[in-house]
């Protein structure tokens, strides 16, 4: 790899399914990912610490993210789940207890929460210290920045901002995206450029061409991400995950930043 990924390096967003649970009505399963697959991932990439995303497979049901993030150990695993508004303190203790530091508000088809009900959620799991973790489509940020801006705390956006159709960078959604990494209380997440790019692999320059912006802008509110097991993309056949995690080498070139993303960021955002 073109990365010398450095000490605790962490990987921001990925997802566990288990064979044995079943997904939400209407949903759907990519196959059976456990902690023992991830774990080889990890120890291929010289990755230490993640960031485990409820999938929307599951829609609310956390047991697969929470049993996951217990076996990784809570020093090295923490995650992102998804609640409805009118979930009771108790289970937002439990989860809380059980490393879980975020709620995920996925706008996408597929996805439980949106924007009509993420002030609600957000006064729920605020108060437990979680932050809001958002997926949307990029193009739609002018419609929604005041809002977002609104929410108490902080916020990570997926997956480069996830322009369905990606943008230049001088374009209205991308300049709001920037805003929102200046109020200092936004994270975004450099991955899963396969799911949007035009221009395709091995580069997907379209969407790099925005991550290399967001990195100039402010490096110190930028992570990466693996998106394994890349749901949305197993056939005819994965990404490489090698070929991934080298694309900072194009997108944060100087070793000093690459550290920032990979290891120093998360662990100030996720408090390892």
């Amino acid at each position: 790899m073109r990365v010398r990924v450095p000490p605790g390096a962490c990987d921001t967003h990925m997802h566990f399914y288990d064979e044995k649970v079943p997904g939400a009505a209407g949903t759907f399963l990519p196959g059976h990912f456990p902690v023992e697959d991830y774990r080889v991932l990890q120890k291929r990439l010289g990755l230490e610490r993640v960031i485990v995303v409820q999938p929307n497979a599951y829609a609310d049901d956390n047991r697969v993210t929470v049993e996951s993030i217990g076996k990784l150990g809570k020093a090295a695993a923490k995650g992102v789940a998804v609640v409805r508004p009118d979930v009771k303190d108790s289970e937002l203790g439990r989860l809380t207890k059980a490393g879980i530091c975020g709620v995920r508000i996925m706008t996408l088809h597929g996805g439980l929460l949106g924007f009509d009900v993420m002030d609600a959620v957000m006064a729920r799991v605020h108060p437990f210290g979680w932050h809001a973790n958002l997926q949307f489509d990029g193009r739609e940020l002018p419609k929604y920045e005041a809002q977002i801006k609104r929410l108490p705390g902080k916020f990570v956006i997926d997956h480069t901002g996830k322009f369905l159709e990606p943008v230049a960078a001088d374009h209205e959604a991308f300049k709001s995206l920037l805003r929102l990494v200046d109020t200092g209380r936004c994270w975004v997440k450099l991955s899963a450029p396969y799911e949007t790019s035009k221009t395709g692999a091995p580069k997907y320059d379209d969407v790099g061409r925005l991550a290399k912006a967001l990195v100039r802008h402010a490096p110190e509110r930028m992570l990466w991400a693996s998106n394994w097991p890349h749901p949305s993309a197993r056939k005819p056949a994965p990404p490489n995950d090698e070929d991934l995690l080298d694309l900072l080498a194009d997108w944060a070139s100087d070793a000093a930043t690459q550290r920032k993303i990979l290891t120093d960021n998360p662990a100030e955002l996720y408090r390892f």
